[in-house]
């Protein structure tokens, strides 16, 4: 078990360094070739924070798990906007002034609830991942002509803050290597981390799937709170909350259909009753609170509190409940 516990430690630190790499080689590729910075951030950046989801979940599914390739879809976003978005507030209130967030805010409202649909019959299927990766590419189209047309209104607060996030003195050969070494970085330290948490959910008799929703949801989204602490302690509130709510798309859109392209079945029951509801409530709680309704837009520490309880009660909960389940 020591090993085990050895691959895991490991397995987080080099998916989150390798991560980092992938995408400050991929954003200043991008930036090289003449890429606008708002594509970069929306859709490159937002494709390579959910990039140790996406790896860890195909892996997770090729070999058969697809309990835990789902709760580390579901269980990131759980975890992105009660742990990240959550703390991050209650370091400092996030105030909201950028006007593609807001366009976004129903998108991701929407995707959440077309997710729950799909797994409500029991099962992800073939169907049910080609959907979603139909909606993916319309996201992406969408977030590219948003970028566009952009550009000749008045410059967005969010653009301004990923405009000084693109790195600009990296050369295209050097950012090619970033490129290869956070695939290769990403690809190893997801398969490792896979073996490991399997060997570990075996070893106590716990499901793959409470696995994804806790440890690997957990260490999967370190990379998002560290950015958005960093990004509001540098007063740039949009791009913490924008880190948040693009990687909760690309979570539902391009995580949770790999299980249904790779290894469709069925989906653990408790994923219906319990998990997506949580889900769910979360994203509408948070859009509620987005919007000032006559008032300046903001989620205070109180809100913060808010979402950190039901994140550290949904947490409580999943122990619980598997302490339960082993009992009996």
């Amino acid at each position: 078990m020591l090993l085990s516990y050895a691959g895991l430690f490991v397995g987080f630190c080099t998916l989150i360094i390798t991560a980092d790499y992938f995408v400050k080689g991929a954003s200043a590729l991008a930036n090289n070739i003449g890429v606008s910075p708002l594509i970069i951030g929306l859709t490159i950046v937002g494709l390579g924070t959910s990039a140790p989801e996406m790896l860890v979940a195909g892996i997770a599914s090729f070999d058969g798990n697809t309990g835990l390739a789902i709760g580390n879809a579901i269980g990131s976003n759980i975890a992105n906007i009660g742990l990240v978005l959550g703390f991050s507030a209650l370091v400092s209130p996030i105030f909201i002034q950028s006007s593609l967030l807001r366009r976004e805010f129903p998108v991701l409202l929407l995707v959440s609830g077309v997710s729950f649909l799909l797994v409500l019959d029991g099962e992800l299927s073939n169907i049910d991942g080609a959907i979603l990766v139909i909606g993916l590419i319309a996201f992406l189209l969408w977030l590219v002509r948003s970028a566009k047309k952009s550009k000749g209104e008045l410059a967005d607060s969010l653009e301004t803050d990923l405009n000084d996030e693109i790195p600009r003195d990296i050369s295209t050969s050097k950012a090619s290597t970033y490129c290869l070494l956070g695939i290769v970085g990403l690809v190893l330290s997801s398969k490792l981390l896979v073996w490991a948490a399997v060997n570990i959910a075996t070893h106590f008799g716990i499901s793959d799937l409470v696995i994804g929703l806790t440890i690997i949801a957990i260490g999967t989204s370190l990379p998002e709170l560290a950015a958005s602490i960093t990004s509001i302690l540098k007063k740039e509130p949009d791009l913490a909350l924008g880190n948040v709510i693009g990687s909760n798309l690309f979570n539902l859109l391009a995580v949770l259909c790999l299980p249904g392209l790779i290894h469709p079945g069925a989906v653990d029951s408790v994923v219906i009753t319990r998990d997506m509801p949580v889900m769910l409530l979360l994203t509408l709680f948070l859009y509620a609170i987005s919007f000032g309704f006559g008032k300046e837009a903001c989620i205070g520490r109180i809100k913060g509190l808010i979402l950190a309880t039901i994140f550290i009660t949904y947490m409580g909960t999943l122990y619980f409940d598997s302490v339960t389940t082993t009992i009996i």
